[in-house]
């Protein structure tokens, strides 16, 4: 066992310790980490100062541990069974010596809209992320709210800088000027329709939360943009003349039904029209962690999966213009988020509580490790529907 203190001296928390040598770390410790039992007893893996310390508080946090599931360690984090300091991307990291296989929730996930049909399914599940209060998300996210990947020039760059550059790109892409008519997809906090709005672009900004509802009908009467929000299911819209443009930031992954979505596209788009979408993504459509299904994103939520995606774009009368590998990009978004939510905490605790606090720090630093190491993906699409002979 590599540099390993045994002051555990209990059967049980040996066996803990050489599973977590063997499954986590296996024949090489790449971070060093010490394991702090309730009443001091600990265990160190690796040479040097711990860059991450996990304490065991109570016994449901000892058998969390032990079981080496990560939707249970995760659950241990949230109640305060377990606790985390130091390098919580080095926490992240540990994730593959952990399970995670749970097939009949899984399973259930994916049958749920078909049972009960998707647009009622999706708007629970909208529910369940976006429907808290607006004042919590504004504490981690930048001035423009954008709640998808930021493009960046250089990694040290202010996260609102990354951000305006990539609604302007999505602006630029498809080519609007003031009178356009742009359906945002989404809406969230009006990054888009503000940015937009500002030039005279007349965006219809679609949403299903009423959190999200509120917050841009009021922006859009305080700030008198050019601007309307529609609380309604994209795949249920209907429009009285297309659109110049449709905009999704950061909601591909709520509509997973790409056949469906791209009919959508054909039936709301003049022709000519530009389609930008950006999305977060993997090359198994609903390869997510149990703890992404159950705290973050429910229902049959999933990644962007582009080779499914541009299959049936290649099938539809659609093109391709451009595709962006912004991987890296949303890798420093996350970071920039989980810092600012980090910032926030006692705010945060003091407001919402602390276990909404631990959901989302555990949500954005292992997104952050999961675009950092490859295990996400993330891209920009640029599409358009040609012009008619």
């Amino acid at each position: 066992m590599s540099q390993c203190a045994t002051v555990f001296g209990a059967s049980a928390t040996d066996r803990l310790a050489r599973l977590i040598q063997k499954r986590v770390f296996g024949d090489r410790v790449k971070i060093p980490l010490e394991v702090r039992l309730w009443g001091g007893r600990t265990y160190r893996f690796g040479a040097g100062e711990p860059a991450v310390k996990i304490l065991v508080k109570d016994r449901k946090g000892l058998s969390a541990l032990r079981r080496l599931d990560e939707l249970r360690i995760c659950e241990a984090y949230m109640n305060g069974s377990l606790d985390v300091l130091g390098d919580m991307l080095g926490f992240a990291s540990l994730r593959p010596g952990l399970h995670d296989h749970h097939p009949l929730y899984d399973l259930w996930q994916r049958i749920v809209p078909w049972l009960v049909g998707r647009i009622k399914t999706d708007r629970h599940a909208i529910a369940a992320h976006y429907d808290v209060a607006s004042d919590f998300y504004l504490q981690f996210l930048d001035p423009t709210r954008c709640y998808s990947q930021a493009v960046f020039e250089r990694d040290d760059e202010p996260l609102e800088t990354a951000q305006r550059r990539k609604l302007d790109f999505a602006i630029d892409a498809c080519h609007l000027k003031p009178g356009d008519r742009v359906l945002d997809v989404g809406g969230g906090w009006g990054s888009f329709t503000e940015q937009a709005g500002a030039r005279g672009i007349q965006v219809t900004s679609l949403t299903i939360s009423h959190e999200s509802e509120e917050y841009l009908s009021d922006l859009i009467d305080r700030l008198q943009l050019p601007c309307r929000v529609v609380n309604q299911d994209f795949l249920a819209y209907r429009a009285s003349e297309p659109y110049d443009a449709i905009v999704i930031l950061g909601v591909m992954e709520h509509l997973p039904d790409y056949p469906a979505v791209l009919r959508q596209f054909q039936r709301l788009l003049k022709p000519g029209g530009r389609v930008y979408l950006d999305a977060s993504a993997s090359r198994n459509k609903y390869d997510k962690p149990s703890f992404i299904a159950r705290y973050i994103f429910p229902a049959d939520h999933a990644f962007l999966c582009l080779h499914e995606f541009l299959h049936e774009v290649a099938k539809s009368p659609l093109e391709v213009l451009r595709v962006d590998n912004d991987r890296h990009n949303y890798y420093l978004t996350c970071k920039a988020w989980a810092e600012n939510l980090e910032a926030a905490r006692e705010d945060i605790i003091a407001r919402w509580g602390e276990t909404l606090y631990r959901r989302f720090r555990l949500y954005l630093w292992g997104s952050a490790q999961a675009f950092l190491s490859g295990g996400a993906d993330a891209f920009r699409v640029v599409l358009e529907r040609p012009l008619e002979a």
